[in-house]
């Protein structure tokens, strides 16, 4: 059987010094933003390009603590608008709703699945304050067009870069340094995952980085001070120790997903596959290969009898959730028609050239 993603074996080349550090973190003493998480933020800031990385607990308060601090700066306000693509993770909408925001659904570019630019222009209204991008599947969005759009109309532009660490546009910046602030998940499946949940803030904007860290601190300027109504959105000591671990080698990892990406285009043959968008640039880090085909359960049914795991990256749309049932007017038909459509195929680091090309040989006779 080929998994989907077996974590334990894609961490299986970390794991002695996985136990080296943990039995280091045990003995320091310090289990609560001590070194690790102070060091990890300076050499996260440093792999991205940007003057500062906060590490969060997870990606959601991530973005939760980057739009609750731009309401502390009255930069956004309770109500304004935040325009989103709809068929993000929910994560992303949540975001938004949770702080008193209003999301604005946008369709994707049916090609890349990434935020249409064109359909970001035309939801701009006067209370629209900001757009948040998302790299899906991690492949950057338009970067250059969403932030020449946002410059002329004065939005502020925030990066979900959940899925796309390491990604890299035509200029030579990093996902993280593309907009006034993103926000990373270190959730365990990621490209750079922790062996928990994780996540982190990188911008370059001063007042902005020095709010968020009081904010994920329960609003702690310094000791049993506190200037703002807080939270408690700490990275894990031990979980930056970890991530110290497998930053060194992310690079590699993600040429590895790249080389499996590539494998794929290359060489699936068959009508029926739609295979994703890739400009053979840099810009896509291949967190999930992606494909789209018309009947998914026959597809995915002829891939398990084949000893194949695939995946849904995602089954239902955001819109078409009952925690969103506002939202169920929305008239979305390239998003519905993607979650009808889309498949993941195994993709992650520790899958071998071998094993790749019995899924190309298996797909091509589907």
């Amino acid at each position: 059987m080929i998994k989907f993603l077996d974590l334990k074996l894609l961490n299986k080349p970390y794991e002695n010094e996985f136990k080296a550090k943990f039995e280091a973190f045990l003995n320091s003493g310090q289990y609560i933003l001590g070194n690790e998480v102070l060091n990890f933020e300076a050499e996260f800031a440093a792999y991205c390009g940007t003057k500062y990385c906060i590490g969060t607990s997870n990606g959601l308060d991530a973005l939760h603590i980057i739009f609750e601090a731009y309401k502390v700066l009255g930069k956004l306000s309770v109500g304004d608008e935040v325009i989103v693509p709809a068929n993000t993770y929910i994560a992303s909408i949540l975001a938004i709703s949770n702080t008193g925001l209003k999301p604005v659904l946008v369709e994707p570019d049916i090609n890349t699945c990434n935020i249409d630019v064109s359909s970001v222009e035309r939801a701009i209204t006067p209370l629209t304050k900001a757009v948040l991008g998302v790299h899906l599947y991690g492949q950057l969005y338009q970067v250059n067009a969403l932030e020449k759009l946002c410059d002329a109309n004065n939005l502020l532009l925030i990066e979900d870069a959940a899925q796309a660490h390491g990604a890299v546009n035509l200029e030579g910046n990093k996902a993280g340094n593309m907009s006034n602030v993103a926000a990373f998940s270190f959730y365990p499946t990621k490209n750079l995952g922790a062996l928990g949940d994780a996540g982190a803030i990188t911008t370059n904007n001063t007042a902005l980085a020095e709010t968020i860290r009081k904010l994920r601190n329960y609003g702690r300027s310094s000791t049993y001070k506190y200037d703002l109504k807080g939270y408690n959105c700490r990275m894990d000591e031990l979980q930056a120790t970890f991530l110290r671990v497998k930053l060194k080698h992310l690079d590699v990892d993600n040429a590895k997903r790249k080389a499996n990406g590539q494998l794929y285009i290359r060489n699936i043959n068959n009508l029926k596959i739609k295979l994703p968008f890739y400009s053979t640039n840099e810009d896509h880090v291949f967190h999930q290969f992606v494909i789209r085909v018309d009947d998914r359960k026959a597809f995915m049914d002829y891939m398990i009898k084949n000893n194949i795991e695939t995946s849904i990256h995602y089954p239902l749309a955001p819109h078409e959730q009952k925690a969103f049932a506002n939202f169920s007017h929305c008239n979305l038909p390239l998003t519905k028609k993607i979650h009808k459509e889309v498949v993941s195929l195994p993709i992650n680091s520790a899958l071998t050239s071998n094993e790749i090309n019995e899924i190309i040989k298996v797909i091509n006779k589907y």
